[in-house]
């Protein structure tokens, strides 16, 4: 089997006339991705980087990023992702801690924070432009105190959202991309000319699902159309322009559509819908499918399985109808699952809730502990029922958010919502609700959304507490991110905004 490596240079190698990326309606050709993956290679050559050092790349969503991903994929560097969407102290930070040997960001990620750690590190900096790729710390660097592969693959070193705990690095070999992403990965071989519909590219280039979504496209020499992030007039343009058969989105695009009365022609091309990276409302699930008649396929996966252990398919909701609503599916891919007792971790019968866990051959043969309640049925479907270590515990009742943010999106002026547990004297955690509202809902209050919660949830699931946002925080996977949700409360907490 090729390299990844040898994948990627042949596909630089071919038609450098021939459309590349697409970022804002403008196409950038293969000599353009070229010219930038060459120039990010040639630098840290000339400035005699070691092979193995660990190289930072700051990835924003944009075709420099890809470009001087594949080019350091082509030299055969050990990358470490850092998320870009966040504060250039917290940037600064990541890269810090990594004690790389290089760094590769946009120009302006090259803050007066990111420029102190490079030069107190003596980094390579290298700044991405539209579509170029230039030195910006031009010291001389050395390498006595950075951080090497101790590996014999180079790899990609993407930062987990916790599935299995508190975040944390995980590596990903050449090898295990270029078999269980590339190999594993259906849309990798479709072959690439202006008759297929381009990959639709809406997550961070950062995380493991922009790794699925991108680097496969780029091997097979598939078009890519690249968003900054997702929103619902960028997919909705991407499928009236290009009508393609399949696409994948997040869970919180059904609900979106929905109420946004997308018209079902404007669909009509699509066959299914995959999506994954959280738990899709079974309500909403079939509202959205019986509307349009398009099947959503839901996956389950994290960085720590190295993606999907487990998906829906077209066969199977042929075999099983609507009988499965609200399933992630069966194991994929030569993974195992159980449900385990969450006290005693001994496996429990088909149809008991407990801890899921998860042996995905693509990270190895051991067992993963997850955090994740779920449910194993007779017929091998895997049912998400949320995070164990996110429930809120309010006086002995244990409340689990997915159900109060399932509930509160059922109100027509909620855009979104993410619930929290906070501290309570008294009562040891109650729940708290961040909202994010449609336009034009400005005169909805905490009060009518109470009145709202308490027709579909018990009256201990009703937040004490309200925060009201133009948009919910998202991380790298585009889940809610809890950390900035928390610090939303003690930031406004005399804000009247928030209701108690």
């Amino acid at each position: 089997m090729e390299g990844l490596d040898e994948l990627v240079r042949q596909a630089l190698d071919g038609d450098s006339t021939a459309d590349s990326v697409e970022f804002q309606h403008r196409w950038y050709s293969w000599a353009q991705m070229r010219l930038v993956a060459d120039a990010t290679a040639g630098i840290l050559s000339e400035a005699a980087v070691p092979t193995r050092a660990v190289i930072c790349l700051i990835p924003r969503n944009r075709p420099s990023a890809i470009a001087a991903e594949i080019g350091l994929i082509s030299a055969r560097r050990t990358i470490r992702m850092i998320y870009g969407f966040q504060s250039p102290i917290g940037i600064a930070r990541d890269v810090a801690r990594a004690r790389p040997a290089g760094v590769v960001a946009a120009v302006e990620d090259f803050t007066p924070e990111l420029m102190a750690v490079v030069r107190e590190q003596n980094l390579v900096g290298i700044a991405l432009e539209e579509m170029g790729a230039r030195l910006v710390a031009p010291q001389r660097p050395h390498f006595a105190l950075g951080e090497f592969n101790t590996s014999d693959q180079p790899e990609i070193q993407v930062h987990t959202s916790g599935t299995t705990g508190p975040p944390k690095n995980v590596a990903f070999s050449y090898d295990m991309i270029n078999r269980y992403m590339i190999g594993g990965n259906i849309s990798a071989v479709v072959g690439a000319h202006t008759q297929i519909p381009p990959v639709l590219a809406i997550y961070p280039l950062g995380n493991i699902s922009g790794l699925y979504n991108t680097i496969p496209a780029i091997v097979n020499r598939r078009r890519v159309v690249l968003v900054d992030r997702f929103t619902m007039d960028g997919w909705l343009d991407f499928v009236r322009r290009f009508r393609p058969a399949t696409l994948q989105l997040p869970t919180s695009a059904f609900g979106e559509t929905l109420k946004a009365n997308v018209r079902v022609e404007d669909l009509a091309s699509l066959d299914f819908i995959s999506t994954g990276g959280a738990p899709l409302d079974p309500a909403i699930q079939q509202r959205f499918e019986n509307h349009y008649g398009i099947p959503i396929l839901p996956c389950y996966g994290a960085t720590e399985f190295g993606g999907p252990v487990t998906t829906m398919t077209q066969d199977l909701v042929e075999m099983f109808g609507s009988s499965k609503i609200g399933s992630v599916g069966r194991t994929c891919g030569g993974a195992k699952i159980r449900i385990v007792d969450p006290d005693t971790f001994v496996e429990l019968p088909r149809g008991k809730e407990g801890l899921l866990e998860v042996l995905s051959p693509s990270m190895g043969n051991q067992w993963i502990r997850t955090a994740d309640i779920a449910v194993l049925d007779e017929d091998d479907f895997l049912f998400h029922r949320g995070r164990a270590d996110g429930a809120i515990v309010r006086g002995g009742f244990k409340l689990l958010p997915e159900t109060i943010e399932r509930a509160l999106t059922l109100h027509p002026a909620v855009a979104d919502a993410a619930v929290v547990g906070l501290t309570d004297e008294r009562l040891g955690q109650v729940p708290a609700a961040v909202v994010q509202l449609e336009r034009h809902s400005a005169g909805t209050t905490a009060k009518i959304l109470e009145e709202h919660l308490r027709q579909h949830v018990y009256a201990t699931h009703i937040p004490v507490r309200w925060v009201f946002v133009e948009a919910i925080p998202r991380n790298t996977s585009l889940k809610a991110d809890q950390v900035a949700i928390r610090a939303l409360f003690e930031v406004r907490s005399g804000s009247s905004l928030i209701a108690s």
